[in-house]
């Protein structure tokens, strides 16, 4: 069972940009598909980015694509979501889990997530 510790939310004016970190236990990380989610207050969580085992192939929610770059670093066990340009509807707590590539959902456990509040 991998589990996963976001990092590297905060607070930051709309524009402005944060690079997040999603670090893994366990020996099977690069066995995974891994995936962003996001919940902002009063709505559902909801899918935001993937990227295969590999990192040879990437997904973003039509919200997100374009600003958003997701990576990983196998070698440190590590998923990262970079956002720059960001908007004031991007605040919500950000999540990382494994991934199902097909249907887009989340499987396992998440974290304790990581709060990005992007302010107007």
């Amino acid at each position: 069972q991998v589990q996963l510790v976001e990092s590297g939310g905060g607070l930051v004016q709309a524009g402005g940009s944060l690079r997040l970190s999603c670090a893994a236990s366990g020996r099977s990380f690069s066995s995974y598909n891994m995936g962003w989610f996001r919940q902002a207050p009063g709505k559902e969580r909801e899918f935001v980015s993937a990227i295969t085992y590999s990192g040879g192939r990437t997904y973003y929610a039509d919200s997100v694509k374009g600003r958003f770059t997701i990576s990983r670093d196998n070698a440190k066990n590590t998923v990262y979501l970079q956002m720059p340009n960001l908007k004031p509807e991007d605040t919500a707590i950000y999540y990382c889990a494994a991934i199902n590539i097909i249907t887009m959902k989340p499987f396992g456990s998440w974290g304790q997530g990581t709060q990005v509040t992007v302010s107007s």
